[in-house]
């Protein structure tokens, strides 16, 4: 007679809290102001409105943005300010900074909008392995918000998680 095999992770109380699936999906752009400078560094602003005025800002439509410039050129404020209002109507999001800050702010929004009251008082994994492109400070900001409501938090998997935090109740 064999024993059956009981799998303790899906009969127990824990809860995963997955960012994978808090990913927006959608294209992500950066926009680079160095492409409308003169050698990459030298603003000048009539032609830089007018290269903004001409340029075809509809291929941005349901784009993620981030803007940044990637060489050390010294920019007003401005400059940054008029790209995003040229881009801002076609796109779904506009950042300052490039895909990597673009992410987190989006899930920034995204985690920003969650009720995490539903975690209180229950053990939960925060799920580390994910396949789409989740930033570390995103896990950060979860744990934050996880923390003030859960009874337990783990990192990773449930087969091999890491205790980070247990509430003094």
């Amino acid at each position: 007679m064999q024993d059956e095999i009981i799998n303790k992770v899906a009969t127990s109380s824990l809860v995963v809290f997955d960012l994978e699936d808090y990913y927006k999906a959608g294209v992500r752009t950066q926009i680079d102001i160095s492409q409308w400078l003169i050698e990459g560094f030298l603003l000048k602003e009539k032609d830089f409105r007018e290269a903004l005025k001409n340029h075809d800002w509809s291929q941005y439509q349901n784009h993620y943005v981030a803007i940044n410039c990637s060489t050390d050129a010294i920019l007003p404020a401005w400059a940054s300010i008029l790209v995003a209002s040229y881009v801002a109507p076609f796109s779904k999001k506009v950042v300052l900074g490039n895909l990597s800050d673009l992410e987190i702010s989006i899930y920034e929004s995204e985690l920003s909008s969650i009720d995490f009251s539903q975690y209180k008082d229950k053990p939960v994994i925060l799920k580390g392995c994910s396949k789409k492109p989740v930033p570390e400070s995103a896990y950060i900001l979860a744990i934050q918000k996880l923390q003030e409501n859960a009874k337990s938090i783990m990192y990773g998997e449930a087969c091999s998680a890491v205790p980070i935090y247990k509430s003094k109740k």
